[in-house]
């Protein structure tokens, strides 16, 4: 969710390489593209929805109504929708019970768009208090780890829960301390995404040029190097790169 589509375009194009091509869903989407597959999707309705400008995971779903059903039932919360939209898909903003913000889709969804695979976002990681209760949650509201065709699994690796697709790993929930009714995006619980880029230091140098800042410190571990940054609006997002291809 963006305020201004050519700003955040013009922002992100330099930072992380993505080109832009119009979404079907109207003038104020459009999809990012790394090498012609799809990457993400940009909203300018932040300003039209009050909400802050933010990055959102969206996670596809056999029926909108019944995943709805289901949040409510272990007392997530529905801010939007389901709406549906002229493209054919139904979509809706909700929030799990600690109030990490989240997006449910059921409609048709590109392969192409697999976290985790090519160009795509390296990983999504959920910030939380509890990751077991969290897990919980997401198992019965999104069906993970149910054996169903294309399902994901989900095990427990180095303080972490981890879910996987086809053995790949595509999101992160951790533990930590966060606080429940904290306004600061810092502190609150939510989920993160990490973009990938080749390389990480001209990926920040533009960021900074352009507006943005970071907002930690370079980390790394055996194979990835990783920073956390803000862009012109406010938008938290992490950049990180292979640490053999990141030589400055």
């Amino acid at each position: 969710m963006a305020r201004d589509l050519a700003t955040s375009q013009r922002f992100y194009g330099a930072v992380a390489g993505w080109a832009f091509r119009p979404a079907r869903l109207g003038e104020a989407f459009s999809v990012a593209e790394m090498d012609g597959v799809p990457v993400a999707g940009i909203g300018a309705l932040a300003g039209d929805l009050g909400v802050a400008v933010a990055w959102t995971p969206y996670f596809a779903v056999d029926d909108a109504d019944v995943a709805v059903d289901r949040i409510r039932e272990r007392t997530g919360t529905i801010a939007v929708g389901p709406v549906s939209f002229p493209t054919g898909g139904r979509a809706a903003l909700v929030a799990d019970p600690d109030g990490a913000v989240f997006g449910i889709w059921e409609g048709a969804v590109s392969r192409d768009w697999r976290v985790g695979r090519g160009r795509a976002p390296a990983w999504l990681e959920l910030r939380t208090r509890n990751a077991f209760d969290a897990a919980m949650f997401y198992g019965a509201v999104l069906e993970w780890a149910t054996g169903r065709t294309g399902c994901c699994e989900v095990s427990y690796e180095e303080d972490q829960v981890v879910l996987r697709q086809g053995g790949e790993p595509v999101a992160r929930l951790n533990s930590g301390p966060v606080e429940l009714a904290s306004y600061s995006p810092h502190t609150r619980p939510r989920w993160h995404v990490h973009f990938r880029v080749p390389r990480l230091k001209p990926a920040v140098e533009a960021a900074v040029s352009l507006g943005g800042r970071t907002v930690s410190d370079i980390t790394s571990n055996a194979t990835e190097r990783w920073v956390a940054l803000r862009d012109p609006d406010g938008a938290l997002f992490t950049l990180t790169t292979s640490l053999a291809a990141d030589v400055d």
